[in-house]
């Protein structure tokens, strides 16, 4: 594919998906970027936010499978993954699959459940694949979970697991529309217009499976200078040393973010990766990979405060 149908693939995708999401440029092109990268998404954000919509858009958009799972305190790793049932005419266990099984997979709510259940996508969520009683079951491409959650503070919530928020590809926070946004929120209901009829909208879909697949072989191809690989290397390595994290990103990191730069290029419509694309995704990317020491977090200092000063103090490539 090239690269300037990857563009505007991409274009008519956010475009089709803002006329239910209002606002949010940055969480729409955030959550497209890591489909197209399979990589999945934590989403955080209070209550009411559109979170749950804009998955429910999505789906509708790209045209895939969809399926989702709103996590509770009683939801167990095999409502997730699946499990066997024996089978009494052919005297042997049938797998069943979860709903895990498909391209696009909703865990709503995901911090409402113990960390045993959150585990059961630690696999998945790095390997594309879930073992069930022995045996290994491949999912099919492409595949993304994206996750929300409500901020840690709210009552009945539990931490995520170190291991598991590592493999979010993406940390991308919702924050409360702006004035002039939220009356065109309203718009749409005095138009008859519910979101809760996303029929209403009018949405039509702008990529199919394939064409997911076609952009991700076309972002594999963008050029990323080797000046620019020591440029996301050492703003990695910055995390690891600065004097307000106690703990930095691992590798995980910096592979996720040269794969994101590299496709937003792509999406942007260039063969090649610059600077300002690896600063445009490393928030994103660093955010929830940061764990500040407890000063910094008195002084009240957040995590994207210390990943703008460690993007300052690292020489930018010139080209």
């Amino acid at each position: 594919m090239e690269l300037d149908r990857v563009e505007t693939l991409f274009r008519t995708t956010v475009d089709e998906i803002s006329k239910v999401i209002v606002g949010q440029i940055e969480l729409i092109e955030g959550v497209l970027v890591a489909f197209l990268s399979e990589g999945s998404v934590l989403i955080e954000g209070v209550p009411g936010l559109g979170k749950t919509l804009l998955v429910n858009v999505l789906s509708k958009v790209v045209s895939c499978d969809f399926k989702r799972v709103q996590f509770t305190p009683d939801l167990m790793p095999s409502d997730l993954t699946g499990h066997s049932v024996y089978n009494m005419d052919s005297r042997e266990f049938d797998f069943r699959p979860g709903p895990i099984f498909t391209n696009l997979l909703l865990a709503d709510e995901i911090n409402r459940s113990p960390p045993k259940t959150q585990s059961a996508l630690l696999e998945v969520m790095q390997e594309r694949q879930v073992t069930v009683d022995g045996k290994c079951f491949p999912l099919e491409s492409p595949f993304l979970v994206l996750a929300t959650q409500n901020p840690l503070e709210h009552e009945g919530t539990y931490p995520l697991p170190e291991a598991q928020v590592d493999r979010f590809m993406f940390k991308l926070i919702v924050n409360y529309p702006s004035q002039p946004e939220e009356s065109e929120i309203l718009g749409h209901y005095a138009a008859k217009k519910d979101p809760r009829q996303i029929a209403s909208f009018g949405l039509q879909p702008t990529m199919q499976s394939q064409d997911v697949a076609d952009v991700q072989t076309a972002a594999s191809g963008v050029i990323v200078e080797p000046k620019v690989i020591d440029y996301i290397t050492k703003i990695v390595s910055k995390t690891r040393e600065w004097h307000s994290v106690s703990v930095g990103a691992s590798p995980r990191g910096s592979v996720n973010l040269f794969i994101s730069s590299r496709t937003l290029a792509a999406c942007r419509g260039r063969d090649f990766v610059t600077p300002d694309d690896v600063k445009e995704v490393a928030p994103w990317v660093l955010r929830h990979r940061l764990r500040l020491r407890p000063e910094a977090e008195i002084e009240g200092l957040a995590p994207d405060d210390v990943i703008l000063e460690i993007l300052d103090s690292v020489e930018v490539p010139r080209s």
